[in-house]
């Protein structure tokens, strides 16, 4: 059996056995890693999430629950930096890699990102699904997330975090979640508990949000992005709705309940 077909076979069982065991584990029961495959914004680069020294995938393996009231973040992009990396929902073992433009050059932001920028595992925004509030559908990947601690927190690692409240960005057509989070390990997240709690220890902060995520496709020659309930980010207790929403759209395509049409690799 070839290494690839190795790697592939032992991440199946342990997406099965994951999801078996999650609900009986916290994240810290497991020793959680990566490994790359090439040199960083190198064409072809490829980060591969690890447990307990076995290949799993970043997106079907991890449990979405951290603890009482807290949530499972993977970063793929870290604050300060520009280079767009993404988990690779179609590709086997879905390994982090840098997106590529339309002519094939490794893509990068406008600018640097401010904030750790990642997913929620065992989520999925379903395209088949238009949102009542907003009238547009999912955009067809887990659901993304936006760290606002203090510290750059490395590609691939992987952090429980207390959610906060969301931007409903609208990007051609299709809903874009963005859950803004804070790390339970960074000094500012005891003092925030809510939406309304950033605007107050951090005045500014959201808004900067909104206009950064607004302009964040404009170098690739497409139009500002825009913002559902009148360009205001919903409050936990919405946000959560939408987590527990897009974690049971997961569940429906991990299962078969609904047809993979879109080619997802749903075994890892």
């Amino acid at each position: 059996m070839g290494a690839w077909t190795t790697k592939l076979l032992v991440a199946s069982i342990l997406a099965f056995a994951g999801s078996c065991r999650a609900a009986e584990s916290t994240l810290e029961s497991i020793s959680w890693g990566s490994e790359a495959d090439g040199e960083p914004e190198e064409w072809g680069y490829r980060l591969f999430l690890t447990a307990d020294n076995f290949t799993v995938s970043p997106w079907h393996s991890v449990p979405l629950n951290a603890g009482k009231d807290l949530h499972t973040f993977i970063v793929e992009i870290p604050k300060n930096t520009a280079a767009k990396y993404e988990v690779q929902t179609e590709e086997a073992l879905n390994p982090i890699q840098q997106d590529l433009t339309s002519n094939g050059s490794l893509r990068y932001y406008h600018s640097d990102i401010p904030w750790n920028y990642g997913l929620l595992p065992q989520t999925w925004e379903d395209p088949d699904y238009i949102n009542p509030d907003v009238n547009a559908t999912g955009d067809n990947d887990p659901t993304d997330v936006v760290e606002i601690g203090g510290s750059a927190l490395e590609t691939g690692s992987i952090h429980p975090v207390k959610v906060l409240g969301a931007y409903a960005l609208i990007d051609q057509g299709e809903l874009d979640w963005k859950v803004i989070v804070i790390s339970q390990a960074d000094p500012l997240a005891e003092r925030l508990n809510d939406i309304e709690d950033v605007e107050r220890e951090l005045p500014g902060e959201l808004e900067r949000i909104r206009v950064w995520f607004r302009d964040s496709k404009l170098l690739d020659g497409k139009p500002a992005n825009t913002f559902g309930f009148d360009d205001q980010p919903v409050d936990r207790a919405q946000t959560l709705g939408v987590i527990n929403q897009t974690h049971g759209f997961w569940l429906d395509l991990v299962s078969g309940a609904r047809e993979n049409t879109e080619s997802k690799s749903v075994f890892g």
